[in-house]
């Protein structure tokens, strides 16, 4: 059993009623499922089928067929505290339903878990179709593709922002380098102002008595070390704005060049480019609409023959069917039209379902012709997009550049100014201050000029060392970031290679069980000379547009042995039938399973398996029952006295 099936059906209620009216060949019946093995037991033409397709048209699918004799067609399943209802009509000259079926969406359903004897999945496998189109059909690609572009976005984002910060790291040898020698600098300033401090006291006894008639030139020499210190300020902030225009003028000539590469974008060809697409989508879902339209009528028509031949030895035993039984056995070669009611030749309806096979592959070439031109037609305009987006963002790079070198050349222009002022301030006050030394206190006076100078010299560093303390803060902030922007990236390339593998995994997924199945079946089932069936997974290279891509091909081998035990590879075509109907069956297990269809819809159908013997149906049935919390399965009544496991018999109809 599927690990976790239990868990994920233990919501499923215990029973399930089905009540019926003019689906099929059933005028009115009430039925009752419970969880587990049915068998719908009894001889051709005794509304199995119809049953079953009463059971699709409750659950949501289309694939059911009004009474040829019937305006109007009912199917209710009370299931739990709820209950789906279907209508079927017939309205100028159609079948119109409507109703609150069990499923919004019945793809998966009538692909992988309505195996009736005209299943496409089962009939893949019989025609040797492509089937791994098919197994894939429910895959959103689109939607998985532009996730996929989203976390690529948000990965450049990341990888560009921790590359900012490895940058950043780099840094900080330097800065602290720079920061280690002046601290030895500030270390060293600080002992000679000290000694120069010293020697000034010695030397400065009398200073009491003439500080009055000096007090003048004490001032002018403080004036003097705070313009010095004020000049030298300016000194470095002009030094630093020629640093900053440098490299402004450096990157505004990378984006420059940068932006003559990019386009701002072609309006014309935009506006084409998604027009072009939305027709292309169109097409495709109307395109997607006529094949489902086409399968269903095909369906129909199949059903109708089978049922209508099986059905006119019985009611030719009724004679309370009146003239309706009377018509159906003038001519055993005419049908009932499902559509209007009218009587058809068999053979016009057997061409018709040909034709309408022919259709629908033409229709499903051409679907895929128009998704590799859809795929062609985004990724240009994608391409367009985000070199219209690039362009848009360097060009306001440059006009920003633009504006921060404006800025700093008016910025440069007026510290030039201050800086040619202060110079003059200087000079004025040297000036001033040799007026005012004397040549008795001149030693004094070149001692309190070289405690100002290194006071000044002082300050001036332990300013740099501390705006170096707050850059390497700054920079260490920034890194403790670092952490969680890798965790971040991490996540999006998990998610970004869980995406990129999600279609991978789903085929891989598909192979390994059909052949799991397929092996575990064909051991059990015990067929001649059989060795093995399997899918092998491959790549090949196809064109898409101008593109070439790769596409995974899966091809269904065969292996048999002879009497005396030689092995040789076969094909589809050799298999007896009973073996073609169990690998098709095989085939749409693994679909159940890889899309978790039992999450969807509790119900497995199965009928048409008489080409199977009932030894082996029987096994087939415990084998899917382990897998299905509703199994409900149409036999003759031989087969059904064979069926070994657990199960409700249901044989009025």
């Amino acid at each position: 059993m599927e690990p976790g099936l239990d868990t994920k059906q233990r919501d499923i209620p215990g029973a399930a009623t089905l009540s019926v009216d003019n689906i099929g060949g059933i005028d009115e019946t009430e039925v009752t499922f419970h969880r587990g093995v049915t068998v719908l037991s009894g001889r051709n033409a005794t509304n199995r089928t119809s049953l079953l397709q009463a059971i699709m048209a409750a659950l949501g699918s289309e694939q059911a067929s009004l009474k040829a004799d019937a305006e109007e067609g009912h199917a209710a399943l009370e299931f739990g505290d709820e209950t789906y209802r279907r209508t079927l009509e017939r309205r100028g000259g159609t079948i119109v339903t409507d109703g609150d079926p069990y499923l919004d969406d019945p793809e998966l359903a009538d692909l992988f878990a309505f195996l009736l004897e005209t299943n496409e999945a089962r009939q893949a496998v019989a025609r040797g179709d492509d089937l791994r189109e098919l197994i894939m059909r429910p895959v959103d690609t689109d939607a998985i593709q532009a996730e996929i572009e989203q976390y690529e976005q948000q990965k450049r984002d990341l990888d560009e922002r921790l590359s900012e910060l490895d940058d950043l790291e780099g840094r900080l040898p330097d800065l602290e380098a720079k920061r280690t020698r002046l601290t030895d600098e500030i270390e060293s300033l600080r002992a000679d102002l000290e000694s120069a401090r010293e020697e000034l006291e010695e030397t400065n006894v009398d200073v009491e008595q003439r500080r009055e008639e000096q007090s003048e030139l004490e001032e002018k020499l403080a004036e003097l070390r705070e313009t010095r210190s004020e000049l030298e300020t300016v000194r470095e902030r002009i030094e630093t704005e020629r640093e900053s225009i440098e490299a402004l003028e450096d990157e505004r000539d990378e984006v420059e060049a940068s932006l003559e590469s990019l386009s701002s974008g072609d309006e014309t060809e935009v506006s084409r480019l998604e027009a072009e697409i939305d027709t292309l989508q169109t097409e495709k879902a109307e395109l997607s609409d006529e094949i489902s339209q086409l399968q269903s009528t095909i369906q129909f028509n199949e059903q109708l023959l089978d049922e209508q031949e099986s059905v006119l030895p019985d009611t030719a035993a009724d004679e309370d069917d009146g003239p309706v039984t009377d018509q159906l056995l003038e001519d055993s070669e005419t049908v009932s039209c499902w559509t209007c009611g009218s009587s058809v030749p068999r053979e016009q309806i057997e061409t018709t379902i040909e034709q309408l096979r022919t259709v629908r592959q033409e229709r499903i070439e051409e679907r895929s012709e128009i998704s590799s031109e859809l795929d062609e037609r985004r990724e240009t305009l994608s391409e367009i997009n985000e070199n219209k987006t690039e362009y848009r963002q360097t060009q306001r790079r440059l006009e920003s550049i633009d504006d921060e070198l404006d800025r700093r050349s008016d910025r440069l222009d007026d510290l030039t100014d201050d800086r040619e002022a202060l110079t003059d301030e200087i000079d004025d006050l040297e000036s001033t201050i040799d007026d005012l030394e004397t040549d008795d206190y001149s030693g004094v006076l070149d001692q309190h000029k070289e405690v100002n100078q290194l006071e000044f010299e002082l300050e001036r560093k332990e300013r740099e060392r501390e705006e170096i303390d707050e850059e390497i803060d700054e920079i260490e902030q920034r890194l403790d970031e670092r952490g969680d922007l890798q965790e971040r990236r991490d996540d999006v390339t998990d998610e970004l290679t869980d995406l990129r593998t999600r279609i991978d995994q789903i085929e891989a997924d598909a192979v390994e069980e059909f052949n799991e199945h397929m092996e575990n079946l064909l051991e059990v089932l015990e067929y001649d000379n059989l060795d093995r069936i399997w899918i092998d997974r491959t790549r090949r290279e196809v064109r898409e547009g101008r593109r070439k891509v790769e596409r995974s091909s899966f091809d269904l081998k065969i292996v048999r042995s002879t009497d005396d035990g030689a092995a040789y590879e076969d094909t589809i075509g050799h298999l007896s039938e009973s073996e073609r109907e169990v690998t098709g069956l095989v085939f749409a297990l693994a679909g159940y399973l890889v899309h978790d269809v039992y999450e969807t819809v509790p119900f497995m159908l199965l009928d048409s398996l008489e080409a199977i013997d009932s030894e082996r149906i029987a096994k087939v049935i415990e084998y899917f029952e382990s897998y299905v919390p509703y199994l409900t399965v149409a036999l003759l009544d031989e087969d059904a006295q064979a069926v070994d496991v657990e199960h409700e018999v249901v044989s009025d109809i």
